[in-house]
């Protein structure tokens, strides 16, 4: 039971960091160019985490085609959900400028985006919990690397709601519920799969690797080139490198 709701704290707590980038977003006027850079970075500390922690890890527990197909059907399952969603109104849901539509420009939108949080945020927060299994401890960079890259997606993500007239309740609301989601999909990555097989579990991470993988590609880096332009490079090699040296260190 202890290591059940310490998954679950760990859930939580990369969830939280969505909350509190949306406090900074919506309460704080940041420079555009600065909300790019800052998603660069997060990008990269993300696709550090996916090649080093998950898709390693993946391969490590069931060998190459477990991994391979597991990353495909997860990028293959957010591309399609992202394309239902896009198409309702969520497409620029991680956009800081003035891409987002109001609710009065496309009814619904606005369930969309929620919708499109929850598909970004779900699989981040499952493989926290999968990484407790097997009596380990939790994995200090994939933690890391979520609550670093959270914070500028739900940064640009509450600037972009603010400027489409979205309410304060509506922003908070939505980031609150998304962090306490993401504290019960860790939770239940860590209590659903516990007896899971090696084969399994490495098709599991390497789902939940392909889907982060395909997210970055599809939201994170369009914000970031938008405005950081010809620096997104090198900033998004400060932040792999960043979640890079934080796993030597962990290990």
């Amino acid at each position: 039971m202890s290591e059940l709701l310490a998954a679950g704290g760990w859930g939580l707590l990369g969830g939280s960091a969505l909350l509190v980038g949306a406090m900074i977003g919506f309460l704080v006027r940041i420079p555009s160019r600065a909300v790019a850079s800052v998603m660069a970075f997060g990008s990269g500390v993300l696709i550090s985490a996916v090649s080093f922690e998950l898709i390693a890890e993946a391969h490590e527990k069931g060998g190459f085609l477990p991994t391979a197909l597991g990353a495909l059907g997860g990028s293959l399952i957010y591309t399609l959900a992202n394309i239902v969603l896009a198409r309702r109104g969520a497409r620029h849901r991680k956009r800081s400028g003035d891409l987002q539509p109001s609710e009065t420009e496309q009814a619904g939108s606005g369930t969309a985006i929620a919708l499109g949080a929850l598909l970004d945020g779900v699989p981040e927060s499952m493989v926290i919990g999968t990484s407790l299994l097997g009596g380990g401890s939790v994995s200090v960079v994939t933690v890391a690397a979520v609550f670093i890259s959270n914070v500028p997606e739900g940064l640009s993500s509450a600037s972009g709601m603010k400027r489409a007239g979205r309410s304060p309740r509506y922003v908070f609301t939505l980031w609150s519920g998304i962090a306490v989601i993401s504290g019960v999909a860790s939770l239940l990555g860590y209590g659903l799969l516990g007896g899971a097989s090696g084969n399994v579990l490495a098709v599991i991470t390497a789902l939940a690797g392909g889907a982060i993988l395909a997210m970055i590609a599809d939201t994170m880096i369009p914000e970031a080139f938008d405005d950081a332009h010809l620096w997104t490079g090198l900033i998004t090699v400060a932040g792999f490198l960043t979640a890079f040296g934080i796993s030597r260190v962990g290990g």
